[in-house]
């Protein structure tokens, strides 16, 4: 037996005990993590000097990095994370269904935990708690792998909350961490079908491909995020360009950051130089279609297909001039990802067609793409945005972290 299926094994274990304890119990073991993180926040700062000093060094770049590091004040919005996950309502054990048929069964469906949940992930190390601290309410036991970039960060995490878990009375194993950081590990893990129920993927495009392709274990797929925002025809422009630069300034690491600027070109002329304006505050490099290096001249990188395509991750911006909504709603639905798209117009009517015409997990008008997250729509820290259709779509909070089962009570009926 591998070493990774020795921590399969334990985890199934521990997530049969984790699927009968009460509300309380699991509450308990939160609030000792988040105790725990606080207490010990000294050891995680430690272990994240490590990696980010390292990732210096081999030249990542400025957004990765800034993915990568932890601070005082982001450690306390990680234990913030916990509290709210303790707060709110227990999915499982939820009677969703009840039903008395015409021969007296008594039929009713109720969530219950997925069981063990792999997450394979990348140089966010609040993943670990994130993902932890949910799986843990929705009465899951999980196995962690994130990347290399992370590790002693990683690592300092997992070692404070699995003694939280002992503390608080529950297995250590409810939550496990992959110390291997090779890419075999992460096949093997995708090949642990006979101890995950689920693996869910976060991080880039060609991470989510691979798990995708490879595992063997059921997937739930998440994240790349190709976000448009669309300067409508109808858009208060001045609206238009604080959004823009916050959808794609803010934090242009994560998923739900604008990659792409559409423009009706009726508007172009007056729009794109306050775009700019506020874009160069920030130093984004912009790429566009032949008619915006008209208006914004030749500093503007011309655009490729690719770039329409392509989820940057940074200061970069592809931006395309079309001739109005029709083409808008075409232009996303071809190039998104299905993630998160938002259009800025005072027009209600195309507002409405927009939202029913774009094919996304999110849809917005006249806000942000950033809001796409677990708990700005109040479910609590997040696992991720899953960009699937089948068993959950958009923030993965508490409730998509679970199935169901019937259950049926007779007095001897038979068939």
């Amino acid at each position: 037996m591998t070493e990774l299926e020795k921590k399969g094994q334990l985890a199934r274990k521990a997530a049969m005990a984790l699927m009968t304890a009460d509300t309380a119990s699991k509450n308990g073991a939160l609030s000792e993590m988040a105790k725990a993180i606080s207490s010990r926040a000294g050891e995680v700062l430690a272990a994240n000097k490590k990696d980010t000093d390292a990732a210096v060094q081999s030249g990542i770049t400025k957004a990765l990095l800034d993915r990568l590091t932890l601070t005082e004040e982001r450690i306390k919005g990680i234990v913030d994370g916990i509290n709210e996950i303790i707060a709110l309502p227990d999915p499982v054990g939820e009677v969703l269904e009840k039903t008395l048929r015409p021969n007296g069964l008594e039929i009713e469906r109720r969530s219950v935990p997925l069981g063990v949940i792999g997450i394979i992930y990348e140089a966010r190390p609040n993943v670990t708690v994130d993902a932890a601290a949910l799986c843990l309410k929705a009465g899951n036991a999980v196995i962690l792998r994130g990347g290399k970039e992370a590790f002693n960060s990683n690592l300092a995490f997992v070692s404070i909350m699995r003694d939280a878990l002992e503390k608080a009375g529950l297995p250590r194993d409810c939550v496990a961490l992959v110390e291997d950081t090779s890419r075999q590990s992460a096949m093997e893990l995708m090949q642990l079908s006979d101890y995950l129920d689920v693996l869910i993927p976060r991080g880039g495009a060609g991470l989510i491909k691979s798990v995708v392709e490879n595992s063997k274990v059921p997937v739930i797929e998440t994240g790349v995020g190709v976000c448009h925002v669309y300067v409508d025809r109808d858009a208060d422009l001045e609206k238009a360009a604080n959004i823009i630069f916050n959808a794609k300034c803010s934090r242009p690491s994560v998923c739900n950051a604008a990659e792409t600027l559409l423009v009706d070109e009726t508007v172009a002329e007056r729009f794109l130089p306050m775009a700019k304006a506020k874009l160069d505050t920030k130093n984004v490099e912009l790429r566009g279609c032949e008619r915006t290096r008209e208006i914004l001249g030749d500093g503007v990188i011309p655009a490729t297909d690719a770039d329409y395509r392509t989820e940057f991750g940074d200061y970069i911006l592809a931006i395309k001039l079309i001739s109005g909504l029709d083409e808008a709603i075409d232009f996303v639905n071809e190039y998104g990802t299905g993630h998160s798209e938002s259009i800025v117009t005072e027009n209600k009517e195309a507002a409405e067609k927009f939202l029913n015409g774009v094919d996304a997990a999110a849809v917005y008008t006249n806000v942000s793409t950033r809001f796409t997250d677990g708990g700005e729509f109040g479910l609590g820290a997040e696992i991720g945005i899953s960009t699937q259709k089948l068993h959950a779509r958009g923030p993965m909070g508490l409730r998509q972290l679970t199935s169901s089962k019937f259950v049926i009570r007779g007095d001897g009926q038979i068939r």
